[in-house]
């Protein structure tokens, strides 16, 4: 019995592991087999079996580390390289948009100029071609001044808004409908390709630089052909005088002296220039008009009949050959005897043959006589402009009728009237 009790002992069988898990009222349990822990053994073994070889690969191959951090080093170089040239990049636009400021400020700066000077310039011209228009120089009509009225639509801007005025031209703007666009080209800006702004601004410039050139060529032809017209008017009038015997004296030559100084350095400029010649052909016009106006060149009666001319004739009274010298013009008496220009009034009273005379002085050894007057209306001292009535016509003295004795004296000399009288009807085509 006692052999029987030890062999159920050694053969009794082992109760299995049994994991209780408990939640709460409810309760689960897992039994643990052998095979289970025998698997969970080898799966962690295995696992450890892998760390272990891995880190002593890693451990063994520094090279690989190396490599890798290798290519860490590259990636952030390159990262670091194309970091500095996108900062480069972004100095260069910087520099480059600053540069293009700064070289369209200067155009604008430019163009003030230009328009300032345009505008200087007309008030100059504006008193040029007054003086050309009371002269009798016809002008043709104004050229534009404005470099508003001188620009196409899409480049008129108001240009004392400095820069802000060209940025809105260099901007483009919005295309619109194509409809609309086709109806007006004009109205919209659209940049070409590739165009940067210093090309717009390049462009635009160029465009009303060479509109104000356009408005400075215009004004400079202009000018040339009053310059031309008043030299031409001036030149006739000057023959005509110098027909009759007479010069004109257009620079004084008295009183001329004085210390030593080099001399003024000449307008180049082609405007001024052009100014200068016009401002001297008007002052040359006006010295001949003055003179043409001065010396007697009028009609000391208007619309009379000439009885009698210059030279030799059969004295009235002696009836034989006698100098005549001067004309006379058939007048009733009373009627008006007329200065034929201006001068200073030398004599005014009866003297001999002459009756009732009066003498007048226009320079540059210039006079003139009227004889025979009924009535003398000036007195010696007196300035009388031509056309001024200084008389009335009469017989006075030496005559046989009522009529105006004229004569015209050159140093003392008498000279033959007519050739006045000739001159001054030329002439008064120019002085109207």
């Amino acid at each position: 019995m006692t052999d029987t009790a030890e062999n159920r002992v050694f053969g009794k069988k082992r109760e299995p592991h049994v994991l209780i898990l408990a939640r709460g009222d409810r309760v689960r349990h897992m039994t643990i087999r052998p095979w289970m822990a025998a698997l969970a053994g080898c799966t962690i073994g295995l696992f450890s079996l892998g760390y272990l070889g891995a880190t002593g690969y890693l451990i063994l191959r520094d090279d690989l580390i190396g490599a890798t951090m290798a290519r860490q080093t590259r990636m952030q170089n390159d990262y670091e390289d194309r970091i500095a040239a996108l900062r480069a990049q972004v100095d260069r636009v910087t520099s480059r948009q600053l540069l293009d400021q700064q070289v369209v400020e200067k155009k604008v700066e430019k163009l003030l100029e230009q328009q300032a000077a345009l505008t200087s310039r007309h008030g100059r011209m504006s008193e040029l071609l007054e003086r050309a228009e009371n002269s009798g120089i016809a002008a043709s009509p104004a050229a534009p001044s404005s470099l508003s009225n001188a620009l196409a639509p899409e480049k008129r801007a108001d240009l004392s808004g400095g820069l802000s005025a060209v940025e809105k031209l260099m901007t483009p703007r919005r295309p619109q409908a194509e409809k609309r666009a086709t109806s007006d080209r004009r109205a919209a800006y659209v940049p070409e390709a590739g165009e940067t702004p210093s090309d717009r601004a390049d462009r635009v410039f160029s465009k009303v630089t060479l509109s104000l050139k356009d408005i400075e060529r215009q004004q400079i032809s202009r000018i040339a052909r009053l310059t031309s017209d008043a030299e031409d008017k001036a030149n006739a009038m000057q023959d005509i005088i110098r027909q009759a015997g007479l010069k004109i004296e257009e620079n004084g030559n008295d009183d001329i002296g004085g210390p030593y100084a080099d001399p003024e350095r000449g307008d180049t400029d082609p405007f001024n220039l052009s100014l200068t010649n016009l401002d001297n052909a008007l002052n040359r016009l006006d010295i001949v008009k003055e003179t043409a106006t001065t010396l007697p060149f009028g009609n000391p009666a208007p619309g009379r009949a000439i009885t009698s001319r210059f030279g030799n004739r059969m004295d009235p009274f002696l009836g034989r050959p006698a100098l005549h010298t001067g004309i006379d013009f058939r007048a009733e008496t009373g009627a008006d005897v007329k200065s034929t220009g201006a001068g200073k009034v030398t004599v005014a009273e009866n003297s001999g043959g002459y009756g009732n005379m009066v003498e007048i002085d226009h320079g540059q050894g210039v006079s003139t006589r009227f004889g025979h007057l009924s009535a003398i209306l000036v007195k010696a001292g007196d300035r009388v402009e031509a056309g001024d009535v200084i008389g009335r016509a009469g017989s006075t003295g030496r005559s046989t009728g009522p009529h105006v004795h004229y004569e015209v004296r050159r140093n003392d000399t008498p000279v033959d009237p007519m050739r006045f009288l000739i001159a001054g009807t030329e002439l008064k085509t120019y002085l109207k």
